[in-house]
């Protein structure tokens, strides 16, 4: 069975840092571009972050930029965001998805969420003093 699985979520102070991890199991992560979005009450579902398949190009929405940063570890089929200087504006739930689209087309559709699957139950995270 194909499945994603987030983790690392929580509760943390604005300033403060969190590493999340996406597991795959059923198949093999090295294969397939690895997107992050997130999706806060209310607000559609956001691309945050992408890393390719093929030369591990990276890919970030503004407003994250300069504090987060996107890896993978295919020998441990594991893809990472670490998330630095967090501001409660971060706040909601993080999810992980395979990137399904076009390999040429990814630098500009990387955000969009039709172009995923496989999308993993999501961890939450809550920035709050």
């Amino acid at each position: 069975q194909v499945q994603l699985v987030e983790s690392g979520g929580g509760l943390v102070q604005p300033g403060g840092s969190l590493r999340l991890s996406c597991a795959a199991s059923g198949f093999t992560l090295d294969n397939y571009a690895i997107g992050w979005f997130r999706q806060a009450p209310g607000k559609e579902r956001e691309g945050v972050s992408c890393i390719s398949a093929s030369d591990g190009s990276t890919y970030y929405v503004d407003s994250v930029k300069g504090r987060f940063t996107i890896s993978r570890d295919n020998a441990k089929n594991m893809v990472y965001l670490q998330m630095n200087s967090l501001k409660p504006e971060d706040t909601a739930a993080y999810y992980c998805a395979t990137y399904r689209g076009t390999f040429y087309r990814l630098w500009y559709r990387w955000n969009w969420a039709r172009e995923y699957d496989s999308w993993g139950q999501g961890t939450q995270v809550t920035v709050s003093a």
